[in-house]
């Protein structure tokens, strides 16, 4: 059965983006990895954080999942303050635009 489904493999280590090194990495997963249900998944912080440096080079669908993600849990704009430098000035910008009725931004 072929279903044509995009599947992006990261690599521990790499930069997320351009690939420039903003001293951001790819994690390894075991190290940021939360259980919930008996299933791990990536830490909100660490999330949002790749979706922002990725999104600083390829924005398209990136920073609508940031948006979604901050308006989804209710994040605060002091949220930022716990994700990598290189992005915290971009979660303040997006958390502005989470604030704003659905469609305006």
């Amino acid at each position: 059965m072929e279903c044509r489904v995009q599947v992006d493999f990261l690599i521990s280590g790499g930069s997320p983006g351009d690939g420039r090194d903003h001293g951001l990495r790819f994690p390894d997963p075991g190290a940021v990895a939360v259980e919930i249900d008996g299933k791990r998944y990536v830490s909100l912080p660490r999330l949002i954080e790749l979706k922002l440096a990725s999104g600083m080079s390829a924005p398209a669908a990136h920073f609508d999942d940031v948006i979604q993600l901050i308006r989804a849990n209710g994040l605060a704009e002091d949220f930022g303050a716990q994700l990598h430098p290189h992005v915290q000035a971009k979660y303040r910008e997006y958390w502005g635009y989470a604030q704003r009725p659905t469609g305006e931004y």
